[in-house]
């Protein structure tokens, strides 16, 4: 594991000095980059220099970050093109980085879930309501991860008062709101705290059991990203068979079946998210039921451990061959 420095054109000689020292005293055979910049850039570069091959890994936002203005895009055009394999979460992303660099042979890689820790829990978890807060006839709208604008915020914001005209509700973020979002949510919701808004947020927890458990609170869990990768926060809400209601962004489509595995919204109708909550909740019990069963379903046979060291083994195969 390598510190950085304050400044980028600090830290990136250092990486390649350091990067030749490990290439003296091992003989590397290929080279992988996690994330496009700066991780892809110096694989792809360590690779071109040392003429040994590369892998760049493009995850989701390092894409759509560096695609627009303050994005460096020669950078990450330059990457794409003299990576030796390019793998991506979603076919979204591949789509996104063979119009950037015209390349076809992008390996898709998904992002995977552990089912035995997200899964339905048979405890009763009342004293865990209590504990945080939540009043007994509260529905609970729930997002997990770090709430920022990309997935959504105003959304969630919107989509809670509207239910909140109709019923009592709260908003359960299990895990944090990003600090620099945090004065436009104020600014949002008025001068008013969080909870008196019934926003309940948890911080991040170093478990995942804890994260399960506080899915299972959840009557229904909110994915409205404007744009987005595959978020490990939809797998683990679907592995633990809760109601989803999403959108469209990225590579979600993949992931959930509109109508069998959950409820999926176009971006541009997301004003329309409290609505699409209201008609969840009115739902039969019986339909409920099904769906988060499907959700999981679909989680344990496509999405597994499995499924993932398949797909590295096929991967390395590939690039050790060529």
């Amino acid at each position: 594991r390598v510190g950085r420095f304050r400044e980028w054109d600090s830290t990136l000689p250092h990486t390649l000095n350091i990067l030749d020292w490990m290439r003296s005293r091992n003989r590397y055979e290929w080279i992988w980059g996690h994330y496009l910049n700066p991780a892809g850039f110096v694989a792809a570069f360590f690779g071109k220099q040392n003429r040994i091959a590369s892998i760049v890994s493009i995850r989701g936002n390092d894409l759509d970050r560096e695609m627009f203005p303050p994005g460096d895009f020669a950078r990450l055009e330059w990457t794409l093109r003299n990576a030796s394999m390019v793998t991506s979460v979603t076919r979204a992303l591949a789509a996104k980085a063979q119009a950037i660099s015209g390349r076809c042979d992008i390996a898709l890689l998904h992002n995977v879930v552990d089912a035995n820790v997200f899964r339905p829990l048979d405890e009763d978890l009342t004293s865990l309501r209590r504990e945080l807060g939540i009043e007994d006839a509260e529905v609970v709208l729930g997002f997990s991860g770090e709430l920022r604008e990309k997935k959504g915020l105003r959304a969630l914001l919107e989509a809670l008062q509207h239910v909140q005209a109709k019923r009592p509700a709260c908003l359960l973020v299990i895990g944090e709101v990003r600090p620099s979002e945090m004065p436009r949510l104020l600014t949002l919701l008025g001068a008013d705290t969080l909870l008196e808004h019934r926003i309940i947020v948890t911080g991040m927890f170093p478990q995942p059991e804890d994260v399960n458990r506080h899915l299972q609170l959840c009557d229904v869990y909110l994915q409205p990203s404007l744009w987005d990768g595959m978020p490990n926060a939809l797998l683990e809400a679907m592995a633990a068979a809760r109601g989803c209601i999403v959108s469209d962004a990225g590579g979600i489509p993949e992931v959930l079946t509109p109508g069998v595995e959950g409820i999926l919204l176009p971006r541009w109708q997301l004003h329309r998210l409290g609505e699409a909550v209201l008609a969840w909740l009115d739902s039969d019990a019986a339909t409920k039921q099904q769906m988060g069963k499907a959700a999981r379903e679909r989680m344990v046979s496509f999405f597994h451990e499995d499924a993932e060291r398949q797909a590295l083994q096929a991967l390395l195969e590939r690039i050790s061959s060529s």
